[in-house]
């Protein structure tokens, strides 16, 4: 039996942001370099500022926007920035093996359940842009529910996995979107226009978020409410992925895929 339509309704709270309305107030975590200096300490105990400074970042990741930014750790001078990187990443889940660079100049989803950004020099606003993707749902909701419809069945990924675009798992909403590891020669004809449909909407003046990220600057995304847009000319990123089992991790059908980026994505 063929499983009945989705229930098309706007998705509300903090997570369904456009850009042109938010401003660094929104979304940027001042950090000291005490919560920089407690990495090194092997006792919860011996961190203070620095679980204050995490719990901040887990409610943003999980409650909030879909992501936040922290400015002023200064990773980037530390002898060891990237090992400075897992050690920070292990306090808020558990590191994804090295998987292949996000596709330049597309907005996409990590197989991931929370990606962290750190900036190693510098970059021009619009290198890194976000989208909130339950703005882009509520955009399409009012532009066109077809589409939005067709958004809500799986894509084929891969071999055998299939996935939405949107969808909600117990009353949670969660998104996925990987044109570069989706299989584009299965996609029918209403597919391949929703996914036209989807880039306008991300496209749209004031929807997207341009980033001016500064050298020691650290981005957190929850890739089920956020979708990332790295330009191809941003290699002072450093990338890890984390794996946070919560309510919208990621679905299981794509964890493996996930723990072994040679299988898939």
């Amino acid at each position: 039996m063929q499983a009945p339509p989705p229930r098309l309704i706007p998705q509300a709270g903090p997570a369904a942001w456009a850009g042109s309305a938010l401003n660094p107030a929104d979304w940027m975590i001042p950090a000291g370099a005490e919560a920089a200096a407690e990495l090194a300490e092997p006792d919860a105990a011996q961190r203070p500022q620095l679980t204050a400074l995490l719990r901040q970042v887990a409610e943003r990741l999980e409650e909030g926007r879909g992501f936040c930014l922290l400015r002023g750790l200064k990773l980037d001078l530390l002898a060891e920035p990237e090992a400075a990187l897992i050690a920070l990443g292990r306090l808020l889940g558990q590191p994804l093996p090295e998987a292949q660079s996000p596709p330049p100049d597309a907005f996409h989803a990590d197989l991931a359940d929370a990606v962290a950004l750190l900036c190693l020099g510098g970059l021009a606003e619009g290198a890194v842009r976000l989208v909130a993707t339950a703005a882009l749902h509520n955009s399409l909701l009012k532009e066109d529910r077809a589409a939005l419809a067709v958004l809500h069945r799986n894509f084929p990924y891969g071999e055998a996995a299939a996935l939405p675009v949107f969808s909600t798992a117990e009353g949670v909403f969660l998104s996925h979107l990987d044109r570069a590891a989706m299989n584009e020669t299965r996609l029918d004809p209403a597919q391949q226009a929703a996914l036209a449909a989807l880039e306008a909407a991300a496209e749209a003046p004031g929807q997207a978020l341009a980033l001016p990220l500064h050298a020691g600057d650290l981005l957190l995304v929850n890739p089920r409410l956020a979708w990332l847009r790295i330009a191809a000319e941003a290699p002072a990123l450093r990338w890890l992925r984390l794996d946070r089992p919560g309510p919208r991790s990621l679905p299981a059908a794509f964890r493996k895929a996930a723990s072994n980026p040679a299988a898939g994505g």
